[in-house]
């Protein structure tokens, strides 16, 4: 019979191994020497202790799962329960209990980490739901579109929830993404038909742009052009591919009714300016009539000024005023001299200037003669106040004999 501390075996080859509760079998041994026997179940119990020892790392190492886990122990355990060994059987259990411990340690950190992995991505995935909800209000197309397209991105690279969970976030999310791309379609539909309306109406203002580009009507077509100007600010934009062309085609039009009244202008100018010179020239001759000594020779020579004045033409508006404002000057001072002339040789309004002079001077000299009287009788105060009448009396005679002597006396 050979033993050691943890085994031995029988005069019949029967291998034991101790334990708390006593020797178990561990097994039969005939093909060799008890010794060897006692060997090779130590050499199983030194196989479970590097089993165990690798189990252990594993454990500690890497995310093997606490399913994996927990049926590796279980494995050896069966082996260990079996008595297949010799050994500190008990030592080994004791191990498996730890490992265990450290398992559902282990399963109860993950399943504690998975629980916060999945509140946040809830936290997530409902903070994405509320922006993109947000963003299906918005009419900045472009922007929310790209940030809409991002948020899908986002969603994608966060963990699933419960499907119940999930798939209700995921309905309220696909929900504002269909809203907002409804309201965008919906828009540029509405963009397209304005814009479709205001080619037409391009198309028209072309037309008739074109049509007026060889008038020669400079005025109404002018004021035409500005108000099919303002019309086609007022129509909006048409189409990228047909806004330019159809503006190329206005804008030309007008330019070459411009450029046309601009040659015509450009040349009447040159003559208004020539014009003005011609009467500049008038307006000296004639201010060298006055002042005015022969009125018939004066007379007639504006008559032939003005008659050569109006043979002249148009001159700048601007300097109208000016040129015209000395042939009038001219012209008021020679209808002066004619009034005054008519007056001097005018023979009832002579006799009636001198009828009321004579009037005004038998009336002063009556006066004269009363005042004379009444200070003679001492009344002063009569007096005085025919003295006031006389001086009115005299300051119309002064006037009348002033008058008079505009007739020649």
């Amino acid at each position: 019979m050979s033993s050691d501390p943890w085994g031995r075996v029988d005069e019949t080859g029967t291998v034991y191994v101790r334990t708390a509760e006593g020797e178990k079998v561990v097994g039969s041994w005939q093909a060799g020497t008890p010794e060897e026997a006692l060997a090779y179940f130590e050499r199983k119990y030194e196989g479970l202790v590097v089993e165990i020892g690798l189990l252990e790392k594993r454990v500690r190492t890497t995310d093997l799962s606490a399913k994996d886990a927990t049926a590796a122990i279980e494995h050896i355990r069966q082996q260990i329960d079996e008595h297949h060994a010799v050994g500190d059987l008990a030592a080994l259990a004791t191990r498996l209990d730890k490992l265990v411990e450290t398992v559902d340690s282990r399963r109860e950190e993950r399943k504690a980490q998975k629980a916060k992995q999945t509140d946040e991505a809830r936290a997530a995935k409902e903070k994405l739901v509320t922006e993109a909800e947000e963003l299906a209000q918005s009419e900045q197309w472009r922007s929310a579109g790209e940030r809409l397209r991002a948020l899908v991105d986002t969603w994608k690279g966060l963990p699933r929830l419960d499907r119940k969970s999930d798939d209700e976030l995921w309905h309220r999310f696909s929900h504002a993404r269909s809203a907002f791309s409804k309201r965008r379609k919906a828009h540029f539909a509405s963009l397209d038909a304005q814009r479709e309306d205001a080619r037409k109406a391009k198309e028209r203002l072309v037309a008739e742009a074109e049509s007026l580009s060889n008038s020669t009507d400079w005025g109404t077509t002018a004021a035409r052009y500005r108000d099919l100007m303002a019309e086609w600010k007022a129509a909006g934009r048409a189409q990228r591919e047909h806004e330019d062309d159809l503006w190329n085609r206005f804008r030309g039009a007008q330019d070459v009714f411009f450029a046309a009244r601009g040659e015509v202008f450009a040349e009447r100018d040159a003559e208004q300016t020539e014009n003005l010179k011609l009467k500049e020239e008038l307006a000296t001759e004639a201010e060298k009539l006055l002042p005015v000594s022969d009125l018939k020779a004066a007379r007639a020579a504006f008559r032939s000024l003005n008659e050569r004045w109006e043979a002249i033409g148009h001159v700048p508006r601007d300097a109208r005023p000016k040129v015209e404002g000395r042939m009038h000057t001219v012209e008021r001072a020679i209808q002066e001299a004619e009034e005054a002339e008519w007056r001097r040789t005018n023979p009832e309004a002579r006799a009636r200037a001198a009828g009321l002079t004579g009037q005004l001077q038998d009336a002063v000299e009556k006066l004269r003669k009363q005042i004379d009287a009444a200070r003679a009788a001492g009344n002063d105060a009569k007096a005085d106040k025919l003295a006031r009448e006389l001086e009115g009396r005299q300051a119309l005679l002064d006037q009348a004999l002033k008058g008079l002597e505009e007739f020649g006396g």
